[in-house]
């Protein structure tokens, strides 16, 4: 391929409607091309060709019966991107929006984000476009029972280890690893995101939320600045918002917003631990709703049908979905004074506010800042395969080792000059250990 465009081109001839994959494979091709093209070795057996292709994907039939006694039907996916350093691992998403390309995009990114943690994990995403919001426990359980009737005869220990995502938390990988283990008679650690008593890793919950704080602390450190005292803007109210204002709560910081499909909440006293605990009965309920907050705390105002990103902040962390902050969004946080921009949900930003964000202030992708809970969910393998239990502050303790070398990997491969890339860091970091397993293991 003689330019980027030439190549984009190609993509969107072979994977035709699929938007957002476009996205997540433009935004890493522009920032490698030129690294890339160093080496001949790897232009010539075409590993950039390659890359972009899932090694396989798995599309079903979900049939369910719901309380009602009628008979549903969703569709459920597996993308098994890229094994070129481990068994494919990546999260399971349950949510209306649901799309092959989406997936597709997400496992693309999780190839990149699981080569950045060090560990030996390639890349996969699945999910359904099955919605859990107002389906009783029941009809969860067996829509999990049914989804993993398919999925289990594609996934191994040592093959592709899912775990949980949006839609996807505790009660859901309970309900898929006992339908798996009923399937196969075994217990092993085919996912994870475990229960604490059955296999599970401690600080999982909150590791994704935890890790972006970690990195943002290398982040503010190269400018000689801390997270205490700074105010902080945050969207969802999930498990990976809950990690990130749990840690930032620790630390000093003042966080003043969350958010949902409903609208967004201001809370200009700032969130303390007694809140951030609330948060988890508001996931609980499955309402979904972030109003939810006002009706317990007085004093916080809801915004309906709003975003969060018109608050004057000094950091701005993206917890929620892809594309949920915009070129507009990031020139109004600038103006209002906000520093630091961190991608905490995959692909937060749309290109355009990515692009203006590197450009003007302190700013890191996803595959980078969000690494936190699959480097956790790899931990938990690890302590699956030797039938291990670490502490806490075992875990956390190598959390933030791994978090710290990806920030460095990152500053290795991400200068310009005086300036740090770190999108361009993230890409290239990632991009070339996959690349070069890739080579080395010749045409497969």
């Amino acid at each position: 391929m003689k330019s980027i465009a030439e190549f984009m081109d190609m993509v969107k001839a072979r994977n035709p409607n699929e938007p957002e994959f476009h996205q997540a494979v433009h935004e890493v091709v522009e920032t490698i091309w030129e690294e890339y093209h160093k080496n001949p070795r790897m232009v010539k057996a075409k590993i950039l060709e390659r890359i972009v292709e899932p090694e396989r994907v798995i599309s079903f039939r979900v049939p369910w019966v719901d309380d009602k006694g009628e008979v549903q039907v969703n569709r459920g996916y597996r993308v098994q991107f890229n094994s070129a350093i481990g068994p494919y691992k990546g999260g399971i998403r349950f949510h209306p929006s649901v799309n092959l390309s989406i997936l597709k995009f997400l496992g693309f990114e999780q190839m990149f984000k699981n080569a950045l943690t060090t560990l030996p994990m390639g890349g996969g995403k699945g999910g359904s476009d099955f919605n859990p919001k107002g389906r009783s426990d029941n009809e969860i359980m067996r829509f999990c029972q049914s989804f993993m009737t398919e999925l289990f005869r594609h996934i191994t220990a040592d093959t592709d280890v899912p775990a949980g995502d949006i839609g996807v938390g505790a009660r859901e990988i309970g309900y898929m690893f006992g339908q798996y283990k009923r399937l196969k008679n075994e217990f092993t650690g085919v996912l994870t995101g475990k229960g604490a008593t059955w296999g599970g890793s401690l600080i999982r919950p909150e590791a994704t939320g935890f890790g972006a704080v970690y990195f943002g602390i290398e982040m503010l450190k190269r400018n000689k600045e801390t997270f205490k005292g700074k105010v902080v803007a945050t969207s969802g109210f999930g498990n990976v918002t809950w990690g990130t204002i749990k840690k930032l709560v620790e630390l000093g910081a003042k966080v003043i917003t969350i958010s949902g499909p409903d609208g967004y909440v201001l809370d200009e006293e700032g969130f303390n631990e007694e809140k951030v605990e609330y948060m988890l009965e508001m996931r609980a309920s499955c309402n979904d709703q972030a109003e939810d907050y006002v009706k317990k705390y007085k004093n916080a105002k809801f915004f309906k049908g709003q975003k969060p990103w018109g608050v004057k902040c000094d950091v701005a962390m993206l917890c929620a979905t892809q594309n949920e902050c915009n070129e507009d969004d990031v020139k109004t946080l600038i103006k209002n004074g906000c520093k630091l921009l961190l991608e905490v949900s995959n692909m937060g930003c749309t290109a355009e506010a990515a692009k203006l964000a590197a450009d003007k202030i302190l700013f890191a992708p996803g595959k980078a800042v969000n690494a936190g809970g699959v480097a956790v969910s790899g931990l938990e393998m690890s302590q699956n395969s030797g039938r291990l239990n670490w502490t806490a502050e075992e875990v956390d303790a190598k959390l933030k080792q791994i978090m710290t070398s990806i920030h460095e990997a990152c500053v290795k491969h991400g200068m310009e000059g005086k300036k740090l890339n770190y999108i361009k860091g993230a890409n290239v970091a990632g991009f070339m250990k996959v690349a070069t397993a890739m080579l080395e293991q010749g045409v497969v």
